[in-house]
């Protein structure tokens, strides 16, 4: 039966139809339908208060699970409740092919709900958590998803810590490369209970492998060293939530998702998610957080929670991991299977590093010498992994260019896809040794202007004009040689005739009548001293003079003419 309509309102539709409005123009000026105004017209109201009858109890047609649902599901239900509809429907298709249950399945899936609602296990209860100010500190791991962040088009592989003080909402978020190591933890957690000002009495995570072993059962002793080492520096006590239930950790992982909702939007009103450096990227991080921060509600709470922090340690826990690595003569260390290069006056060299989640923190002999940016490998990367900078390498390669050619290092030593794709060019356009020292003294330009781009573009031109060559080069930047290599003249050395040497010999043919005696006398010659020019240290145009003991050994002994074997010895010239 139609639902009741007042009298009021039949008046006042009646009045409207009897001013000449149409039906539906009435029936929207009194607000009723169309449906109601023809039952008012048709005399069809019903009298106001009169009760709708109750709705039918009754099956108006046959259950289609009547077969089935107490013998066959039912049991299985009882068996396993975790059994979905899906399930059972496809059990039903094997059981009893032919019929179509598939038409069948919206109805299972009501009646499957309803069991579970009367005779299903009970489910997981959420129970509100109260926090009070100054007890707990939580921190978390999470990862930005969809579209990567890159940095000058180069994508940034990382991750973001995430602490918060749930009493107050305040919030400190911090970019970490690599994974959740020991290292990442401890240095963003110390940065910030530094910037709240002060420590909670505890502190609360998840399962990470880097604070906790993981083992099955009680999770007495269950903490690594290191991780309990910075607890009883920070004095706070060490919680985590149970394997698996991330809901236990509620207070830490809804903030995530909001905390990203914002980031998200700013990178959209941005326009884009590439950012010239790194910096540029952590400093928009900073800003979210403070957008949150900034809040009145934020910033009385953490004045009220201030005053039950406990205060911060006088010195700082280490936050990076120290090893002992020694240069090696190819200028380069080693440090967990990646390769890295370092300043050539350092070979030999007895290293510490302090291994830190981003970077290198190099000592010698408790100087500091070096930060070097720390590469991870990636999942799916294989070959090595090196990090080598020309630049520490540059002076001793000018010195032996040609050691580029074949180099093992020669794709890491070239400094970008845009230099490599260069050097193949130099290779084709120039002979092998002369592409080698064109490439290297422009390397060196670029290390000592720290202009890559500009050098590149300058060899680039030149190799499209064909004017490139290693003189040119040292003309436009003024290069000089490499040291130890001075620049030698161009020298022209005429060739000699044979005849020359003749007349040296005084061996020229004798004058016609000069005689043809079969003896030819012989002057002696007395051994005096000969002048002979001697090439030293002298200038130009001296000489001195050669003793006797000083001519070349004969046979007749050391430092001794030899005597005349016959008279007719020859003359000495």
């Amino acid at each position: 039966m139609p639902a009741p309509l007042s009298l009021r309102i039949k008046e006042r539709y009646m009045a409207r139809r009897s001013g000449g409005l149409s039906q539906q123009v009435a029936a929207d000026a009194v607000g009723i339908s169309v449906r109601s105004a023809q039952r008012i017209d048709r005399g069809e109201l019903q009298p106001e208060g009169q009760q709708q009858q109750p709705g039918r109890r009754w099956r108006t047609r046959a259950d289609p699970l009547a077969d089935v649902w107490d013998t066959v599901l039912v049991p299985m239900l009882e068996k396993a409740p975790q059994l979905e509809p899906q399930t059972l429907l496809l059990h039903l298709e094997q059981i009893r092919p032919g019929e179509e249950w598939f038409r069948r399945k919206r109805t299972l899936q009501r009646r499957v709900e309803q069991w579970r609602a009367l005779y299903g296990p009970g489910q997981e209860v959420m129970f509100l958590q109260e926090h009070r100010a100054g007890v707990l500190g939580i921190s978390d791991f999470t990862l930005i998803k969809g579209a990567p962040i890159t940095i000058a088009g180069q994508v940034l592989e990382h991750r973001l810590f995430h602490f918060r003080l749930p009493y107050s909402g305040w919030c400190h978020v911090a970019v970490i490369h690599g994974g959740e190591s020991f290292v990442a933890l401890s240095e963003a957690l110390q940065n910030a209970l530094a910037l709240c000002g002060g420590v909670p009495a505890e502190h609360r995570t998840d399962s990470l492998s880097a604070c906790f072993r993981n083992r099955d059962g009680s999770y007495a002793g269950d903490y690594t060293s290191r991780y309990r080492e910075l607890c009883a520096h920070l004095g706070v006590i060490a919680t985590r939530n149970n394997r698996g239930i991330a809901h236990e950790n509620g207070a830490i992982e809804g903030p995530h998702r909001h905390w990203k909702y914002r980031l998200e939007q700013q990178l959209i009103q941005r326009g884009s998610r590439d950012f010239a450096t790194e910096t540029d990227y952590r400093q928009l991080v900073a800003q979210v957080s403070a957008s949150l921060n900034n809040r009145a509600e934020v910033e009385g709470k953490l004045a009220i929670e201030r005053l039950h922090l406990q205060p911060l340690p006088v010195e700082r826990f280490a936050d990076y991991e120290p090893l002992v690595v020694r240069v090696r003569s190819t200028s380069t260390i080693e440090v967990r299977s990646v390769t890295y290069s370092v300043p050539s006056r350092l070979i030999g060299q007895q290293l510490t590093v302090h291994l830190r989640h981003d970077r290198l923190d190099l000592f010698l002999r408790s100087q500091f010498v070096e930060t070097l940016p720390r590469l991870h490998r990636q999942a799916g990367q294989i070959g090595p992994l090196r990090r080598i900078d020309f630049r520490h390498m540059i002076e001793s390669l000018r010195r032996k260019p040609r050691a580029l050619l074949r180099a093992q290092l020669q794709a890491d030593l070239l400094p970008g896809e845009n230099w490599r794709q260069l050097w193949r060019q130099l290779l084709a356009a120039l002979p092998p040794d002369e592409a080698a020292k064109v490439m290297v003294d422009a390397l060196h330009v670029a290390a000592r202007t720290d202009d890559l781009v500009d050098v590149e573009r300058y060899l680039r031109r030149q190799l499209r004009r064909s004017e490139l060559s290693l003189t040119a080069l040292r003309d436009h930047y003024g290069l000089r040689p490499p040291r130890g290599l001075a620049a030698l003249p161009q020298l022209d050395i005429p060739e000699h005739t044979l005849s020359s040497y003749d007349e040296l010999l005084d061996l020229s043919p004798q004058p016609a009548g000069a005689g043809s005696g079969s003896a030819i006398a012989v002057e002696t010659v007395e051994t005096a001293p000969v002048p002979q020019p001697v090439a030293g240290g002298r200038a130009a145009g001296h000489s001195r003079w050669l003793e006797s003991s000083q001519l070349p050994l004969c046979a007749g002994g050391a430092g001794t003419p030899a005597a005349a074997s016959s008279p007719s010895a020859a003359a000495v010239a």
